[in-house]
């Protein structure tokens, strides 16, 4: 099932219903106003959804065309503003040089305790919403992630009952202002100005939907960015995820419960294989200063671009596309 926000006159949307081709949408009138609405009442709501999404795929429902709503900023984040935006890091490759990049060792519990930290949820950037950057010597940097949506998940869920908690499946850039984040981490109180809002592709889907890529927890597919127009990476997000959403879900649940409309980034998607490229430039210029002493690649400023998008193995789109554009102008708020 694939669902989406359609942008209205409301802080939260339109919930809609998206045809696996991506071409057409019915809106969840009778179901749930919201994509929120839809999680806070999942195991009687997700049945009537899947109804609606078979019968316009099959064409018993004729539904509307998409068509160009996405480029026309109509469709919102799946979630426009979550209860809980919570990232990881479970790709050791991008942890370590990363950390290398800032002159910082990997943690001693690398392999057995996950990176978390907690982000801003307020304000979730659509797919195509500009990425405002104030400062360009902040580094403003794109990381392109997978992300998870929880219904009710109660403290103490261990890995091996966690994936019935996944109710969505998303992919994010998750923007970092890399410049900022050595002050604030010395400050022993994590990030905060260092990581403003992060943008969602438009459509969230249910696990079922990636059929055999969807394995422990995770999705065994490429993740592909084109940065200014350039293809940058396409690790795969499935095999070097060294912790599984499944995973991180018994670290975070170990002291606290979580509502429905949480979401769980996995980090930046990394692989060892250089040829893959990466999914975010600290990497890239770790790479070089490795290579050659010296890091040759810029961070963002205004008038660049990023891509973010994930095939099925037919070629078919699954969440849509990330397209984003750095502005150095403050829009308003969208709602």
């Amino acid at each position: 099932m694939k669902l989406a926000t359609l942008r209205d006159s409301t802080r939260d949307g339109k919930l809609i219903i998206v045809s696996k081709d991506n071409k057409k949408f019915v809106e969840a009138t009778g179901v749930a106003k919201t994509m929120q609405e839809a999680l806070d009442n999942w195991d009687t709501a997700s049945p009537k959804l899947n109804h609606l999404y078979q019968d316009l795929n099959s064409g018993k429902l004729e539904g509307q065309i998409l068509g160009d709503m996405i480029e026309k900023q109509k469709l919102a984040a799946p979630l426009p503003r979550a209860y809980e935006w919570i990232d990881g890091s479970a790709y050791i490759n991008h942890v370590v040089l990363v950390r290398k990049a800032r002159n910082a060792e990997p943690p001693k519990t690398l392999k057995t305790d996950p990176l978390i930290y907690q982000g801003g949820s307020g304000v979730l950037l659509g797919p195509t919403d500009p990425i405002y950057l104030a400062n360009s010597e902040w580094g403003c940097d794109f990381e392109s992630e997978v992300a998870v949506v929880l219904g009710d998940t109660p403290q103490g869920t261990k890995k091996d009952d966690a994936a019935k908690y996944i109710k969505l499946v998303m992919i994010v850039n998750d923007v970092s202002l890399r410049n900022l984040i050595p002050a604030e981490l010395e400050k022993g109180f994590g990030f905060f100005q260092s990581k403003p809002a992060s943008a969602f592709a438009p459509f969230a889907v249910t696990p079922d939907e990636l059929g055999d890529a969807w394995k422990s927890g995770r999705v065994h597919l490429p993740l592909i960015t084109h940065y200014n127009s350039k293809k940058f990476g396409d690790p795969n997000a499935g095999p070097e995820m060294f912790f599984g959403f499944c995973e991180l879900i018994e670290h975070i649940t170990k002291t606290r419960a979580y509502t429905a409309g949480t979401i769980l980034g996995s980090g930046t998607v990394s692989n060892e294989d250089r040829a893959r490229g990466s999914s975010c430039l600290a990497e890239k210029r770790m790479i070089e200063i490795i290579d050659s002493g010296k890091a040759e690649t810029p961070f963002m400023k205004p008038g660049d671009t990023i891509e973010i998008e994930m095939f099925d193995k037919s070629g078919q789109s699954i969440f849509g596309k990330i397209s984003q554009t750095i502005t150095g102008t403050a829009e308003p708020l969208r709602r």
